[in-house]
């Protein structure tokens, strides 16, 4: 392979941008990320008249992140361990890829550690919680019919705010009660959908969709109430609006429906690595972290099916 101008930052980029678009099949979002993270770098390096990529070195990669560790977000606060892992962990892939396109001879981030994260997780809803955040929507209004469509579908098959608000209404099978959602990475995966959702889904398109529907939402299933495509913000407000008006003193929040969705799959006796399935998680560590059960759950399966319990 030919060697391209190996002290040409922004060339090397674009090569790396490539790579994860046509071949990691990544979505926009996520390249972006890299670029956020590697132009932070290269400003650095370059601040430093480091400018070919064969000189930088592992302790220059360390001073970097040092810095980091110091500096300030927005509002004031330390950048967090999150944000300082995902620049290594964004370094890593970078020179990974220039080592095997033999850019440069070594990949200078390779033994770097990632500093651990304790992950919070999000508050999980119990049934009845969901049960009284579901009706607190009133149904006499065009937004309220809309919305308990929305909630039913995010509790129903545990999706991501970016596979719901992108649903197409001709991914849905209600012969056979399933939905075909495209996750992250472009890949497709298939999930039942409950009789609840799927009654809420039809009401929703037979009383309000179909009339406010436009050429240019016409695909996808949830709209605005102006016809147009919901935004990520829109589906944040519903579930806030709705978890307040129910009552419920919890940090809730879209994924805390998905986490939900999960953990009571869990506690119903699902295998782990459906689960793993119907939430498209490509690691088995990361459905793991979602479906976390409390002690006395534990507890009550080891008595319940351990022999010398």
């Amino acid at each position: 392979m030919k060697k391209i101008k190996s002290n040409d930052f922004n060339l090397n980029l674009k090569l790396f941008n490539n790579f994860l678009r046509l071949e990691k099949s990544l979505s926009e979002n996520s390249i972006n990320s890299y670029n956020f993270d590697l132009n932070k770098l290269f400003e650095y390096l370059e601040y430093r008249n480091i400018i070919d990529v064969n000189n930088i070195s592992e302790s220059k990669l360390k001073s970097f992140i040092s810095l980091q560790k110091k500096q300030y977000t927005r509002d004031d606060k330390i950048i967090s361990e999150k944000t300082i892992s995902r620049y290594i962990s964004s370094f890593k892939t970078f020179f990974k890829f220039l080592e095997s396109e033999n850019i440069i001879s070594s990949n200078p981030a390779e033994l770097i550690e990632t500093p651990k994260i304790l992950r919070k997780l999000p508050d999980i809803l119990t049934y009845n919680e969901i049960t009284e955040i579901l009706e607190s929507v009133e149904l006499n209004t065009s937004a309220g019919i809309r919305d308990r469509a929305i909630l039913e579908t995010m509790y129903a098959c545990g999706l991501r705010v970016s596979e719901l608000i992108n649903l197409e209404i001709n991914r849905i099978d209600f012969d056979d009660k399933f939905i075909t959602v495209t996750g992250k990475g472009s890949k497709e995966r298939i999930i039942p959908v409950g009789k609840y959702a799927l009654n809420y889904i039809e009401t929703y398109i037979a009383e309000l969709r179909n009339s406010i529907r436009n050429h240019k939402s016409s695909d996808f299933l949830f709209l605005n109430l102006k016809g147009g495509k919901l935004s990520r913000m829109a589906i944040w407000n519903i579930v806030d609006k709705y978890t307040r008006k129910a009552g419920i003193d919890k940090d809730i929040h879209p994924h805390s429906f998905r986490h939900s969705f999960a953990t009571h799959l869990l506690e119903g006796g699902a295998d782990i690595r459906i689960i793993q399935e119907l939430l498209g998680h490509a690691d088995i560590s990361t459905t793991q972290i979602y479906t976390h059960l409390d002690t006395s759950y534990l507890i009550e399966v080891h008595k319940t099916f351990h022999p010398r319990a």
